[in-house]
């Protein structure tokens, strides 16, 4: 019998809640998140199991984060957002340049052609990498594992700099029991799952985080502020999305493509490198809290980075409106920057 066939996904998410509850304990950033993950990339990379995670998985992770992300939209935090919007398209373009210098990077040093190592590197779900690289007859398993990569590698290293930088907090009051509203929790999964079924139907980008993020903060910037989450859900919401994100490691990959394998991690620490002197330096000419304007700049997904913003008590709407605006000025326009990359190298190839 296979070991894959042993290890059942009532193990592999027992082990990974065991993995939030050790980074709970020692008061790890983001405990609920990194200990999935870390505890599931080990059971991968070591061979454990070769289970497949469902991708499913992840959407319900999403909708309860951005339902309690939407809660922050606030009629006075739209409107600051309104005020600081030339800021939030500055900083996606600034990000999108950061990108494309560390693709051009890695094309260097790993010796992938430059449509692959854009879609390695720019900021988009490894699944919409992949349907991209796929269409463009590009292998999509690199790729989808330099997604998971940098969106894994954030999680764990911006909230530990931060606390390393800024102190390790006393977290005590933000996991103490709240008095829970069932009728409001449940006007709020109720209308997230809606709009999120909604924006898939339309065939909107990330539907399940958009679409959920949009009703709550909907309801919330009209004056109808639906009770949040108990932390407990929450919990739950980040072991789904911790346990997938550290199941796409393959023990594979890394004994199979070594020298891409470097190259990503090399390229992924550059990457965060480069937005993280970006959004410091932007902090300091406009006055503005330098662990905003870092985080806004990191190159991570909207769903982990809004999640990182809450747990570390910054300004979540702000936060998540900077990838937000990321997302519909530069992932919409992938497909055709990958296709005007690959039309550049075949005329190389040819002269």
């Amino acid at each position: 019998m296979k070991i894959s066939k042993i290890v059942h996904p009532v193990g592999i998410y027992g082990f990974a809640a065991l993995g939030g509850w050790l980074m709970s304990a020692t008061g790890s950033p983001l405990p609920w998140m990194i200990g999935p993950l870390i505890a599931t990339a080990l059971l991968y990379l070591a061979g454990v199991t070769t289970y497949i995670i469902p991708v499913r998985t992840r959407p319900l992770g999403q909708i309860i984060v951005a339902a309690q992300v939407g809660l922050s939209f606030s009629p006075a935090a739209l409107g600051k957002l309104l005020d600081l919007m030339p800021l939030l398209v500055g900083m996606a373009l600034l990000t999108a340049g950061c990108a494309c210098l560390v693709a051009f990077v890695l094309s260097r040093i790993s010796g992938t052609g430059l449509v692959a190592s854009l879609l390695s590197t720019i900021p988009t779900s490894p699944v919409e990498a992949a349907i991209i690289a796929e269409r463009m007859g590009l292998p999509p398993g690199p790729i989808i594992f330099a997604q998971t990569l940098r969106i894994a590698s954030i999680v764990v290293l911006v909230p530990i700099t931060i606390y390393a930088i800024d102190g390790w907090p006393d977290r005590q009051g933000l996991t103490s029991a709240q008095d829970f509203d069932a009728f409001g929790s449940l006007l709020l999964i109720a209308a997230a799952v809606t709009a999120a079924f909604v924006f898939r139907f339309l065939r909107i980008s990330n539907p399940f985080f958009l679409g959920a993020l949009a009703a709550s903060a909907a309801l919330t910037a009209f004056g109808t502020t639906p009770a949040p989450f108990p932390p407990a859900v929450l919990s739950v919401a980040q072991i789904l999305l911790g346990t997938w994100l550290g199941s796409t490691f393959r023990r594979s990959l890394f004994v199979s493509a070594g020298r891409t394998v470097a190259s990503i991690g090399l390229s992924t620490l550059l990457f965060l490198g480069l937005t993280t002197i970006t959004g410091y330096a932007l902090s300091i000419f406009l006055g503005m809290t330098w662990e905003d304007l870092v985080l806004g700049a990191a190159p991570g997904g909207v769903t982990e980075m809004a999640l990182t913003a809450k747990y570390l008590e910054l300004d979540v709407a702000l936060i998540t409106a900077f990838h937000l605006v990321r997302i519909f000025m530069i992932v919409p326009a992938i497909p055709a920057i990958a296709r005007l990359l690959q039309r550049h190298e075949e005329r190389r190839a040819a002269g």
